[in-house]
């Protein structure tokens, strides 16, 4: 199961959990699922509605945080998230490239 570039979509009153990769069962028949076909989540109403306004009116995105089995079901744990600026992006790249040039210096040192 990979949730990295996953995703959940509010659609007609239902949220669809897309882009998540749900590897085949190996000992299975050649008739499996696809891994990455979207899945509807089981929520309450006023959940959904509250996740709906929230994501229209603040320009949120909602996102797979966990998934769990729990008594033969599958529980994915979801999260309000709020997009990088572009400002802080570029203050991450900057960050990463130092610690990568530190991880440099220290192996060539080490050598």
């Amino acid at each position: 199961m990979s949730l990295g570039e996953a995703y959940v979509r509010p659609e007609k009153g239902e949220l669809w959990l897309l882009n998540a990769h749900i590897a085949r069962y190996e000992a299975g028949s050649y008739l499996s699922h696809q891994p990455t076909r979207p899945r509807k989540l089981l929520a309450h109403r006023k959940e959904i509605d509250n996740l709906t306004s929230k994501i229209q009116e603040k320009g949120l995105t909602i996102v797979p945080l966990k998934l769990y089995i729990k008594d033969s079901r599958a529980k994915v744990e979801i999260g309000l998230a709020k997009g990088k600026k572009q400002y802080d992006k570029r203050e991450s790249i900057a960050r990463r490239d130092v610690e990568r040039e530190i991880g440099r210096a220290i192996k060539k040192r080490g050598r």
